[in-house]
C-alpha cells in the first residue's frame, strides 16, 4: 500500500529551468550596462550558472571548493563573479559590486521561481491521501530562499534540504531519512525526480519506487539505470501518481 511520495524540488515541482533562463538573461544585460561591451553579457552570464551548478573544471575546483568549506558559498559567488570579470581585463572588482551582481541574480530568479501549471492543486489533493516529502539536493545558500519563495511547507509535510544533511542525493542516508519521517516502509513510498544519477539511482540504492521527469533527456545507457516509471514533464505527475496508486490498491 503507497503510504508516501517524494519529490525532487528544482525541474520536478517547480520550474526552475525558467526562473534561471530569465535571471541568467537579466544578469547578462546588467553586467554588460555596468561595465559596458567589453564583457560578453551572455557568456558571463551562463559561465556564473555553470559555476554554481558546480559544473566546474579541475581548476575551478581546486579553487572554489576551499572557499566554501573554509568561508561560505556566498564568498565564493562573489569571487566567482571577480574572476570571471578577470577573463575581460577588469581587475578591482570591489566586493561590493560583486555582490551587486550576485544578489541582482539571486533576486530575480526568486522573483521567477514558481511551481509547474497544476502541481501546487495536486500537493493539496494528494496530501490528504499521502505523507509528502520534499528532499532536495543543493546549499543551504539557494535552496532556503526557494522553498520560502513559494512557500512550499504550507504544501507539503517535510523539506529535506541536501545541503543541510552529512550527505545529498544519491546517498541513502537521506532516503532513510525520508522514510523515517513519512513513518513508512521502502515498498510503500514513490520518489520522483527529473536526476537519473540522484533521484531514480538513490530511489533505487533505497529500494524505493521510482518516477523519472524525463524532461529532454535522453536515457543515459551507460549510468545502467532504468526507472520504474518516467512521465517526459513534470505536468504528467498527477496522473501518473494516480495510476500506479490506482495500480497499488
Amino acid at each position: 500500500m503507497l503510504k508516501a511520495l517524494f519529490f525532487d524540488m528544482d525541474d520536478t515541482l517547480c520550474d526552475t529551468r525558467k526562473a534561471n533562463d530569465i535571471a541568467r538573461r537579466l544578469l547578462g544585460e546588467a553586467v554588460e550596462a555596468k561595465y559596458g561591451r567589453q564583457v560578453d553579457g551572455p557568456a558571463f552570464a551562463a559561465a556564473y550558472v555553470h559555476a554554481i551548478y558546480r559544473e566546474w573544471s579541475d581548476e575551478q575546483r581546486a579553487r572554489y571548493q576551499p572557499i566554501i568549506d573554509n568561508q561560505s558559498e556566498g564568498a565564493f559567488r562573489i569571487q566567482l563573479i571577480r574572476d570571471l570579470l578577470q577573463r575581460y581585463g577588469i581587475d578591482g572588482v570591489s566586493e561590493a559590486d560583486a555582490r551587486e551582481l550576485q544578489n541582482r541574480f539571486d533576486e530575480d530568479r526568486l522573483e521567477a521561481f514558481d511551481f509547474y501549471p497544476g502541481i501546487e492543486a495536486f500537493l493539496a489533493e494528494a496530501r490528504k491521501l499521502f505523507t509528502l516529502v520534499v528532499i532536495t539536493n543543493g546549499p543551504e545558500f539557494s535552496q532556503v530562499p526557494k522553498v520560502q519563495a513559494v512557500d512550499l511547507a504550507s504544501h507539503v509535510d517535510h523539506i529535506i534540504i541536501g545541503g543541510q544533511e552529512p550527505e545529498q542525493k544519491p546517498a541513502r542516508s537521506i532516503f532513510e531519512k525520508a522514510l523515517r519521517l513519512a513513518g513508512c516502509e521502502a515498498h510503500e513510498a514513490i520518489h520522483v525526480g527529473d536526476s537519473l544519477a540522484s533521484d531514480i539511482a538513490g530511489a533505487h540504492n533505497s529500494q524505493i519506487t521510482s518516477l523519472w521527469i524525463q524532461h529532454q533527456q535522453p536515457l543515459d545507457a551507460e549510468l545502467g539505470i532504468e526507472p520504474h516509471h518516467r512521465v517526459l514533464h513534470p505536468s504528467e505527475i498527477p496522473a501518473k501518481l494516480r495510476q500506479i496508486h490506482a495500480e497499488n490498491g
